[in-house]
């Protein structure tokens, strides 16, 4: 059987809402980490056989096959093809499960995967939004097959949020003491430079720009619920931003013809659905799932990264799963850090390998929620 091993992870900071990175051109922005990729690695970038990237809302400068656009403006080789794919806030994560699967199967040796987005150029569901008029922001609102499966119920991640808080019976101060948890840790990584290694400055932005230094437990309280009558604020939601991230993945014949290091090995891959109106509890099933496919149990990770979309997502996982809290999201998550859409499952992923690096830790495992009611689940096993 092949192993697909990771052999380079980097990612960009990620710039706040109309900050450092929001004027850079999201081909530059995926250009910066596939640059960097490749001379750290010091793979030949004319061995690469495919650049696969997650991207969300590809229109405008995302349009276009982004991975393709950005490889080429990075200056890499013509003869390097690339694919843009798009399973919402998976959609970099499902980026590297065709990379490991490509090396995997043995139709591929050296793949790169990763994910860029520019969400203060490109705002949230412009593309699912394009050509609507306002007032008919639910695009499957014209289908007669989705109308009599699911009824005319509102699809969208705030809806869902509210749904899960209400069904996992979490309050707004539960939500809240986690939020703000969330903004601590990642303001210790920071400040303790565990970012650093992982990181490629972007044009004099060096460190990610989101974590914030002045919230405060009363801040938050303080803030208007996003519904009437809901337990969601904007304190409980990933905040919009932007980045990019890049891994390459590698088979042993890769690794020994081009020298190459592996640092870990792609344990398991897979991706399972849920229900689409609440849209955010897919991690659950997954992750059951993805034990259910390894043997493994929930304590045998070192650390989780399982995206902040928003807090009940996280919370209502734990209590599921019965993970260690201190485990899940150590150094903060989007929330605090950040979720530029088609670039997070990559950023996490970037973000675990190097937290399992510096702590020691040998099994990791990502998850996310995605549009659709949809989540992909990733374990790596650290090498060396």
């Amino acid at each position: 059987m092949n192993e697909a091993y990771i052999v380079g992870a980097v990612r960009t900071p990620v710039g706040r809402r109309n900050g450092g990175l929001s004027g850079a051109h999201p081909a530059d922005l995926g250009a910066h980490v596939l640059r960097e990729l490749m001379d750290r690695t010091g793979a030949d970038p004319s061995a690469v056989e495919d650049v696969i990237f997650g991207c969300v809302d590809t229109i405008g400068p995302q349009a276009g096959d982004v991975a393709r656009t950005c490889w080429l403006a990075a200056g890499l080789p013509e003869e390097v093809p690339g694919v843009t794919v798009d399973r919402q806030c998976g959609s970099s994560q499902q980026a590297l499960h065709f990379a490991a699967q490509a090396v995997l199967s043995g139709t591929g040796d050296l793949v790169v995967a990763g994910g860029v987005q520019n969400m203060s150029m490109i705002p949230i569901s412009s593309a699912m939004l394009a050509g609507r008029p306002l007032g008919h922001e639910n695009p499957f609102a014209g289908s007669k097959g989705w109308a009599a499966r699911y009824g005319t119920a509102e699809v969208s991640q705030f809806a869902g949020a509210e749904q899960m808080a209400a069904a996992w019976d979490l309050s707004r101060e539960d939500m809240e003491r986690y939020a703000y948890e969330s903004h601590r840790r990642a303001l210790r990584a920071v400040d303790a430079g565990h970012f650093r290694r992982e990181i490629v400055p972007y044009e004099g932005v060096a460190d990610d720009e989101t974590p914030r230094r002045d919230t405060t437990p009363e801040k938050m309280a303080a803030l208007r619920p996003l519904t009437e009558g809901g337990r969601l604020t904007a304190a409980l939601a990933s905040q919009i931003s932007d980045g990019a991230a890049a891994l390459l993945v590698a088979s042993p014949r890769a690794v020994r013809d081009h020298g190459l290091t592996p640092r870990a090995r792609v344990h398991h891959l897979s991706v399972r659905g849920a229900d689409p109106i609440m849209m955010l509890s897919a991690p659950i099933p997954a992750t059951a799932h993805a034990l259910g496919r390894t043997g493994m149990a929930i304590d045998d990770f070192d650390a989780i990264e399982i995206n902040e979309a928003f807090a009940p997502v996280v919370l209502a996982w734990i209590k599921e799963t019965g993970a260690d809290p201190a485990r899940v999201n150590p150094n903060g998550g989007a929330i605090a850090l950040g979720h530029p859409l088609g670039a997070t499952g990559a950023v996490l992923t970037v973000k675990l390998l190097h937290e399992l690096e510096r702590t020691g830790g040998r099994y990791g495992l990502q998850t996310m929620c995605e549009g659709g009611g949809q989540a992909n689940v990733t374990v790596i096993e650290r090498l060396g």
